[in-house]
């Protein structure tokens, strides 16, 4: 392999001589040997980001130009034709290509500059080949001087950490809506046909899967909308101010259209932070938007875990039937497992860890800037592409195949003593508790114990064992 010497005021590395990474990202695959891969979402957004830069920085060289004809500018200019290459590479960028040349890995030190530096040289270097030079010839395209014009690390990772975001969370959005949706469908398909509702799981009293479905979707109508009030807290970033907010060494014209630009570029309802220097050094929006991601983590754990249970062994009368996945066992013949609740609890579970991490990290941030942005933004994007794919396999490869078995289930609720709650209002409570001691110890049906006791009259007990009647919203004493 063909070598390339490059050099930093550290001194120098040899480089890969047809790679498109240089000095700054060798430096940081072998200062953090860990090798988690770096999320493409967070490289795509970042060439979005340059692309905004330099379309803003270009349109600023063009009015200095202008103004001095001469070509006496009072400040360094880059030239049209490099420009607009620049931007052609980010777009580029954004697009995905050049992906396997960001080397350095997603936990890493120095809050995100080996990440700024690494797209930084895959940009200048696809650049000079687009234009007949060399990677590495940087005395036309430089990777710091050019590349980075008008940006620094601190706004423009985490200003593409939250493009990244946005974006994944109008996915997230999307796959809880249909989530919710294919419960909502469960709930119309099965809404009349009754089972036993159980409490510290012990029988309790009569309900249906209809009431059990509704439950569902509408704890993830409440996620689908805490979950599209995070785009308020996210939506606010600090591209244009430098280092620590300050814009120190950033044209003003820069400060005030960049952000702008981008907007444009992403169809997104970004703006930029009335207190730059406020959204640089504090990060609590990510711990507020993972603590949202955390509530419906829980939301998805609670229902994996209740249809895991009803269609449990151990539960043999639950009603549901969850579609068989996958064979369970290498031992054990005919086995199959609930693979899909399985998924989802532990996606839950990592969920839940990252909100730790990010919170203890987010209040890590010391001063001006926080060092630990890169494992912040790896741990929520891991979060919600985590969150995203329990939606969607739950709805897949679960909820559109699932199954009640309403007959079973009816039976089970006419045998068990949770039934006699629906007496106690006719019958009172001491005995309906007799009855429901006798049906315990007989295994007889509450139509078979009320026909040898005499309780009520058949017809009126029919009539109260309706679906309509027994989840109709308390009684009247008309009822009665």
């Amino acid at each position: 392999m063909e070598f390339r010497k490059e050099t930093d005021f550290l001194g120098m590395k040899e480089v890969p001589a047809d790679a498109l990474y240089g000095i700054h990202a060798v430096r940081a695959r072998d200062n953090f040997p860990d090798r988690t891969p770096f999320y493409e979402e967070w490289y795509r957004a970042m060439g979005l980001v340059k692309q905004a830069c330099y379309i803003t920085a270009n349109s600023f060289f063009s009015a200095i130009s202008n103004k001095y004809e001469d070509g006496n500018t009072p400040v360094k200019t880059i030239s049209p034709e490099v420009m607009a290459e620049l931007e052609k590479v980010a777009a580029e960028v954004a697009e995905g290509m050049y992906f396997e040349h960001f080397i350095v890995p997603a936990i890493n030190g120095g809050a995100g500059t080996s990440i700024n530096m690494n797209v930084n040289e895959i940009i200048s270097n696809a650049a000079l080949k687009k234009l007949g030079h060399k990677p590495g010839e940087y005395a036309l395209i430089d990777p710091t001087e050019v590349a980075n014009v008008f940006q620094s690390t601190n706004d423009v990772v985490p200003t593409a950490l939250r493009v990244a975001v946005m974006f994944l969370l109008q996915e997230l959005e999307i796959s809880i809506n249909e989530l919710r949706s294919g419960f909502e469908t469960l709930e119309g398909r099965y809404r009349d046909n009754l089972r036993v509702a159980y409490t510290q799981m012990q029988e309790a009293v009569p309900s249906s899967f209809g009431k059990l479905f509704s439950n569902y979707s509408d704890a993830l109508s409440r996620d689908w909308w805490r979950v599209s009030k995070c785009f308020e807290r996210i939506k606010v970033v600090n591209l244009g101010g430098s280092a620590v907010g300050t814009s120190v060494a950033v044209p003003r014209f820069f400060v005030m259209e960049v952000v702008q630009q981008l907007q444009h570029l992403t169809n997104l309802p970004l703006t930029r932070g009335e207190n730059l220097t406020d959204t640089t050094s504090n990060l609590d929006s990510f711990v507020e938007i993972n603590a949202i991601l955390k509530s419906l983590a829980v939301n998805l754990e609670k229902i994996a875990n209740d249809l895991r249970l009803l269609a449990s062994d151990l539960v043999k009368n639950g009603g549901i039937i969850l579609p068989q996945k996958q064979v369970g066992s290498s031992i054990m013949p005919g086995k199959v497992n609930p693979v899909i609740p399985e998924f989802v609890i532990s996606a839950s579970h990592q969920v839940y860890a990252n909100d730790s991490l990010i919170s203890g990290l987010c209040a890590q941030g010391c001063l001006d800037l926080n060092a630990y942005l890169p494992l912040i933004g790896h741990s929520l994007i891991g979060s919600l592409k985590l969150l995203t794919a329990s939606c969607q396999t739950m709805l897949e490869n679960m909820v559109k195949s699932l199954e009640v078995d309403a007959r079973t289930s009816y039976d089970t609720l006419m045998h068990s003593p949770a039934i006699t709650t629906a007496l106690s209002p006719i019958i009172g409570y001491h005995k309906a508790s007799e009855v429901a001691k006798m049906m315990k110890n007989t295994g007889k049906s509450i139509i078979d114990l009320n026909e040898e006791l005499k309780l009520i009259p058949q017809e009126k007990l029919d009539e109260l064992l309706k679906p309509a009647n027994l989840l109709k919203a308390g009684y009247s004493v008309n009822d009665l």
